[in-house]
């Protein structure tokens, strides 16, 4: 415990001024570059950072059944990705096969020919 002498001595010293509190990023402030270089290296962002499944070619997509639905009348159209090969050829693009595949068959029809059709999703299973 110090003295009184020493608590006085204490007491006349000058103390340094508080640093100022460093502020919070908002949401207007960039983000740290830490911050991105974490995000790019890790492994999980890698899967979402491809191609598309609709632009991949047929010889690219590692899964058995393909699927194409519409998602104004809900017709879903599944084929194997083996007879998508063997119909439209190895290299061609999913988009191309799944639009053929649903083709003149969408339930909603407006009359007008810009808005009749299907409008695709894609996915596989």
């Amino acid at each position: 415990m110090p003295t009184p002498e020493q608590m006085e001595k204490m007491a006349s010293k000058p103390s340094r001024p508080p640093e100022p509190p460093v502020p919070a990023p908002g949401p207007a402030d960039d983000l740290p570059e830490a911050y991105w270089d974490s995000i790019i290296r890790d492994p999980r962002g890698q899967i979402r950072t491809g191609v598309p499944i609709q632009q991949r070619r047929l010889s690219e997509i590692p899964r058995h059944v393909l699927r194409v639905t519409c998602r104004r009348c809900d017709r879903i159209v599944e084929i194997k990705t083996v007879d998508a090969v063997r119909l439209y050829g190895q290299y061609a693009v999913w988009k191309d096969v799944g639009m053929k595949l649903l083709d003149n068959g969408c339930q909603e029809h407006t009359g007008r020919l810009e808005e009749d059709g299907c409008w695709p999703s894609f996915e596989t299973t």
